[in-house]
């Protein structure tokens, strides 16, 4: 049997990341497949996508064409597309890029083995963007240690709607993964040697997966359950939402110490009227209650958010409202963005009155606002020491080490490759905005 390459291109978020493993890990079930690092030198290529920014289409589109190209080479190359524009376009994929020859959806990557196969026998479009609730976990095989972390997704979907966003209509309604089936995951990791864990959803803090005995496991029971798994010693999470932190989630803070000492929690704005018509269902003031309340929980806890800049009808004065409760909240660092106006949402239909010279201030403004708030904590750092999760040999330095520290900031240090994969503490000698320089303590 001849032997087929195949390449995968992966865009987006950490969900995209783990769709994408799952999907090499089907095919390599295969013994007929191998995959390649190099696009020239594949059978089969794979472009799983990203709908969340601007012009995400085009940005696909644009890589098909290159593609293309390769196909011309070779007509017998067989080109996928998947993820959230697949699902968000559909047929209309093919429409204009008539050469591919699978289009699956964000919930039926696990039927990509069989839709291969069919493509390589009939040599025609085949197509399957439905929904079929959590049916590809069902297909996912024994999961393999690719390093001493590891994402877990716990859920998919979202039923906010906010305003802005594409993701319930790519991802589906939210729905949990079963209890018995994150742990078991998670607990095969541990005994291959991962050592840290980050639990995955596009609002993951709104987990209630079904347990064994027909009961639902919360996401605060949930963090507890994984932190007694022999082997893992720390746990993270994202992304979570303002709109269903709870107190039981807070006080996991208090009495789980393996939970990291940061969070990523995304506001979107400091103004209440653009959270309104972003309709994100919760105000400044029940997210400054929140951070209130981990603060008192966890004291040394550092918070990372989300914002948008831009947004249809946000004023001079909603601006700076963000501003200044950014300031308030002196967040440690942001993923911030100009808004995307994404086809098929309410945001779409707005007025949006400013122009992008003004986007574009308001941007730098905010970030580096932010980025002088990110450099004050990592000054904080200087002379403390962390405990370090040691991932790997430095890519500037073969003498170096480094792994990250609860809010994630990489630190390099000297130290043996014999302790890779193991938690060292480190004295912070040397600070910048994002990394840090350590010595063994």
């Amino acid at each position: 049997m001849h032997t087929k390459n195949i390449y995968i291109k992966t865009w987006g978020c950490q969900m995209n990341e783990y769709d994408s493993s799952m999907i090499v890990t089907l095919l390599q079930k295969k013994n007929k497949y191998l995959f390649t690092k190099s696009a020239e030198n594949a059978d089969i290529l794979i472009l799983n996508t990203c709908s969340i920014r601007e012009k995400a289409q085009e940005k696909v589109f644009h890589q098909l064409g290159r593609w293309k190209k390769l196909k011309n080479n070779n007509p017998q190359v067989i080109i996928a597309v998947g993820g959230c524009v697949a699902t968000q376009e559909g047929k209309e994929i093919f429409k204009r890029a008539n050469y591919v020859d699978i289009i699956f959806g964000t919930q039926t990557l696990h039927r990509l083995p069989n839709m291969i196969s069919e493509v390589e026998k009939k040599r025609k479009l085949s197509i399957d963007i439905s929904f079929p609730k959590l049916e590809k976990f069902k297909y996912s095989l024994e999961p393999k240690k690719k390093g001493y972390t590891a994402d877990i997704s716990i859920m998919e979907g979202c039923n906010k709607y906010c305003s802005f966003c594409v993701v319930p209509y790519t991802r589906g309604n939210e729905i949990s993964r079963p209890c018995d089936d994150v742990l078991f995951e998670i607990s095969i990791l541990a005994k291959q040697g991962v050592r840290e864990i980050n639990l995955l959803g596009q609002n993951v803090n709104a987990y209630q997966g079904p347990t064994f005995n027909g009961k639902i496991c919360y996401f605060s029971e949930l963090i507890r359950l994984v932190a007694e798994i022999d082997g893992i010693d720390r746990i993270r999470f994202t992304t979570s939402n303002p709109l269903e932190f709870t107190d039981d989630i807070i006080e996991v803070y208090q009495d789980t110490p393996k939970l990291a000492s940061f969070l990523h929690l995304p506001v979107q704005s400091g103004s209440n009227k653009i959270l309104n018509l972003m309709k994100r269902s919760y105000t400044i003031e029940d997210y400054q209650s929140i951070v209130k309340k981990l603060i008192i929980a966890r004291p040394n806890i550092q918070i990372s958010s989300d914002f948008i800049v831009g947004f249809p009808g946000e004023s001079e004065i909603d601006f700076q409202q963000t501003m200044s409760f950014i300031k308030n909240i002196n967040f440690d660092m942001s993923f911030s963005f100009i808004y995307s106006n994404r086809p098929g949402t309410p945001a779409s239909q707005m007025e949006d009155y400013l122009d992008i010279k003004e986007k574009k201030r308001r941007l730098y403004l905010l970030q580096n606002l932010i980025n002088i708030q990110t450099m004050l904590w990592s000054r904080k750092m200087f002379g403390s020491v962390q405990s370090i999760l040691v991932e790997g040999v430095s890519d500037k330095n073969i003498m170096h080490l480094y792994g990250r520290t609860e809010n994630n900031r990489i630190v390099t240090f000297e130290g043996s490759p014999k302790m890779i994969g193991e938690f060292v503490d480190v004295k912070i000698e040397k600070i910048h905005t994002h990394s840090l320089k350590g010595k063994l303590f």
